[in-house]
């Protein structure tokens, strides 16, 4: 578009959580049930070493830790197929009221309805992306969970999901189901049944029988899925031949799938690649509640605020030498995003947001640019590498529209939202929400890998500045 409406709105669609892309089936894994909510890390078994785990401990209304979780929001991936190509309707946000930890141990993920009927809700995602048995050993991912505690016409809509996709997925969105996935907990309109999934190959048809993937599912062991913690666990193991998968819940397996039964090319697509990151996440409504209930949903009779709780994530991997959780993603398995700080950079491509949109770009190449850039306004993106030769200069590109007297500064921050900037510049009208400049501005010599944040600053609360791309320059 090359202008607006005299009166430019914003809907501010927080940020959305990343959804998994394409699978319209289950996910589960379930090991131990009973005991506590808020019990920590199991002890790590006899012949096992824990490769990395979150046990949820933090003061209540907090997010979960940085270091190890990225949170997506909105109804998309940017350039990723529309309502995370599940036909999901929710919008995943940052919000404490969607997602944060209840001081007791546990992460809570809460759908909630607004007065005006919108639905929100959260979805994270590992910052690590390396998850993958060594060859001769057997990867363990296993999460403690609550399901939403609703049945019945007010569960309808309901689709919390614990999963793992091949981290090819990351900033492609296009490859699905061919990098893999993992469902290893799913659960749809508050059944007592926890289902176990596997995607690959082509979509539709294909070796895994797309969009429906291989799959299995059973009621949860004991108590119901949605009364009740219970334990979910998916096993990768590649010391026997053929390599195996299985799903268990509170220690029972109820699904597995062996290399056996996919042909050479589909095996390889799907574990031949760096490995898999781990998703949370309570979708409303979509293509599997809506083919479960024969109806779309949610429907008027679905209530709101009832949370997937979840005690503790972990993965262990059998044999090898002891490797503690890191705090931050190891060498080889960047953070998301692994990108050259001079080249440029799509701003559309960041890895979470607050308060913007996208719009198509008039701009040359095409393609999206961030819109709707206001007052508090932020965006971020992860692993941009610059070097060891310092980068002294930070050039994007802007277009504004904003009327007269309205302007604000585009700032540049290192590895939190609370550094102080290391750079800005000034945006003011530019003739257009489409007429586009090349701003340049002086920043503080920096090298290294550096989480960046671009903060928006104004002194009004209209919006002020459009961005498309940005780089560094020594």
């Amino acid at each position: 578009m090359t202008t607006d409406p005299p009166a430019r709105r914003r809907s501010r669609l927080r940020a959305v959580l990343a959804a998994a892309g394409a699978a319209v089936l289950p996910i589960i894994a379930l090991t131990l049930g009973g005991g506590p909510a808020g019990a920590s890390v199991p002890a790590t078994p006899s012949g096992w070493n824990l490769v990395w785990s979150d046990d949820f401990n933090g003061s209540a209304g907090t997010p979960p830790s940085s270091a190890n979780w990225i949170i997506d929001t909105g109804h998309a991936y940017p350039g990723g197929p529309g309502n995370w190509g599940t036909g999901e309707i929710q919008n995943y946000t940052a919000n404490a009221s969607n997602v944060s930890l209840d001081g007791g141990g546990n992460l809570r993920i809460t759908p909630v309805r607004s007065g005006s009927g919108e639905w929100t809700s959260a979805r994270i995602e590992t910052r690590r992306t390396d998850f993958k048995p060594a060859a001769g050993a057997v990867l363990r991912i296993e999460g403690r969970i609550q399901m939403p505690d609703v049945t019945g016409d007010a569960a309808l809509g309901y689709w919390p999901a614990f999963w793992a996709l091949g981290s090819p997925y990351r900033g492609n969105y296009q490859n699905w189901p061919a990098i893999g996935e993992f469902d290893i907990m799913e659960n749809v309109n508050g059944i007592n049944s926890v289902w176990g999934v596997l995607h690959c190959g082509t979509n539709p048809g294909g070796a895994c029988a797309e969009t429906n993937g291989i799959g299995a599912s059973r009621a949860c062991p004991g108590s119901t899925c949605q009364s009740a913690m219970h334990t979910y666990r998916f096993e990768w193991d590649r010391s026997v031949t053929p390599n195996q998968l299985r799903w268990y819940v509170d220690g029972q397996q109820f699904h597995s799938v062996s290399q056996s039964q996919l042909d050479a090319t589909t095996w390889n697509n799907m574990t031949g690649h760096g490995g898999y990151f781990l998703l949370l996440n309570v979708a409303m409504g979509g293509a599997f509640p809506n083919g479960v209930s024969g109806r779309s949903t949610p429907t008027s009779a679905t209530v709101s605020g009832r949370p997937m709780v979840v005690d503790y994530v972990a993965v262990w991997q059998s044999g090898g030498t002891t490797t503690p959780p890191p705090s931050t993603p190891p060498p080889s398995s960047p953070p998301p995003g692994g990108v050259d700080a001079r080249s440029t950079i799509q701003a559309e491509r960041y890895q979470a947001q607050s308060g913007t949109q996208l719009e198509t770009t008039t701009d040359s190449g095409g393609g999206q640019n961030v819109s709707y850039i206001a007052n508090g306004d932020w965006l971020r993106f992860d692993g941009v590498n610059f070097g060891s030769t310092a980068a002294r200069q930070f050039v994007a590109r802007v277009a504004s529209g904003a009327p007269g007297g309205v302007s604000g500064l585009i700032q540049v921050r290192l590895d939190s939202l609370t550094a102080a900037p290391i750079g800005d510049f000034a945006v003011g009208n530019t003739g257009g929400w489409q007429s586009w400049r090349t701003v340049p501005a002086n920043i503080s010599g920096v090298t290294g890998t550096h989480t960046v944040y671009l903060t928006f600053a104004s002194g009004q609360p209209a919006d002020f500045a459009n961005l498309n791309w940005f780089t560094f320059t020594s």
